[in-house]
């Protein structure tokens, strides 16, 4: 029931809502979550086993990391450095250890809280043509190449066709796909990123979904690399009466309606910047460990 009423794209909270749903005691065999730290940040690592996981969550069988970069928010001292190392820590422990990588910064940007792919796109360091060109002095980086394909209103192509015509042709050893994604819970909104083996469905966030990005679309590996940046009304509102006990009155309200509603944070233009920096940093040192971010800042601004 209350997956069925709640919105969220972060397998963390998928979780915690089949949880309530089926009671705090009751063990799902074909899930695995795990808690930690990285680089002083909480971490959530849910594992979907099987597809009796996959059916419960609703998400595919793979691995979903969530970073919960609360310090980048309070503008923590060396918050932005340890927020670009954790991410990296987990890119490079996903992707493939050679060859090429395409990185793909998807949504719209017109849309600031779908701005986030094509932002943190930017600040990817793309080395592709130096590798390839220019070997005797960048030979040791990776090849990286990094594009934005915008949205289907705008290019009249999906993003998924753009991808299976730049695999083809650059022949990549993995996709990185960057995208924002949908939250139940305001706190979680532009202070999470969640990254997982298991691909993207483009426009999940602004629940506009497309063509999925993953293994079986492309014919390589697809690492998501996610970040919410919105939470739909219905779930809002039905999550605030719920810490009143009034969740039952929710429903009766609501009727399905406030779906079609997304709240963000009043500061989401400097919130998503700042989380799309971390973002596009993150995934270029993660690709290229040699790398640090004082090297990124002096190439890239």
């Amino acid at each position: 029931m209350a997956m069925a009423q709640r919105r969220t794209d972060l397998a963390v909270e998928a979780h915690e809502l089949w949880r309530e749903g089926a009671g705090e005691t009751t063990k799902l065999s074909g899930v695995r979550a795990e808690d930690g730290q990285r680089e002083g940040f909480s971490t959530t690592v849910v594992t979907v086993l099987d597809q009796e996981g996959a059916a419960a969550l609703g998400k595919p069988v793979g691995r979903y990391v969530t970073l919960e970069l609360d310090g980048l928010v309070r503008r923590e001292e060396d918050a932005f450095q340890r927020a670009v190392r954790a991410v990296a820590g987990e890119v490079e422990a996903m992707a493939p250890r050679a060859g090429t990588v395409l990185v793909m910064g998807l949504g719209n940007r017109a849309v600031t809280p779908d701005l986030i792919g094509p932002l943190a796109a930017e600040h990817v360091l793309v080395t592709r043509y130096l590798v390839e060109h220019l070997a005797e002095h960048f030979g040791h980086l990776r090849a990286v190449a990094a594009v934005s394909p915008g949205v289907l209103a705008s290019t009249g192509i999906e993003s998924a066709a753009v991808a299976t015509a730049l695999v083809r042709q650059l022949k990549p050893s993995c996709v990185v796909a960057i995208d924002a994604l949908a939250s139940r819970a305001i706190d979680r909104l532009c202070r999470t990123v969640q990254l997982s083996d298991t691909g993207i469905a483009p426009g999940s966030g602004v629940g506009n979904h497309r063509s999925a990005l993953n293994r079986e679309s492309l014919g390589v590996p697809v690492i998501a690399v996610g970040a919410p940046t919105v939470v739909d009304g219905a779930t809002l509102a039905l999550d605030l009466l719920a810490q009143t006990g009034q969740e039952a009155l929710g429903h009766e309200l609501l009727g399905g309606k406030g779906a079609d509603f997304f709240v963000t944070p009043r500061e989401v233009d400097s919130r998503v910047a700042d989380l799309a920096k971390v973002i596009g940093y993150g995934i270029s040192i993660g690709l290229n460990p040699s790398l640090s971010v004082d090297d990124l800042v002096m190439l890239l601004e």
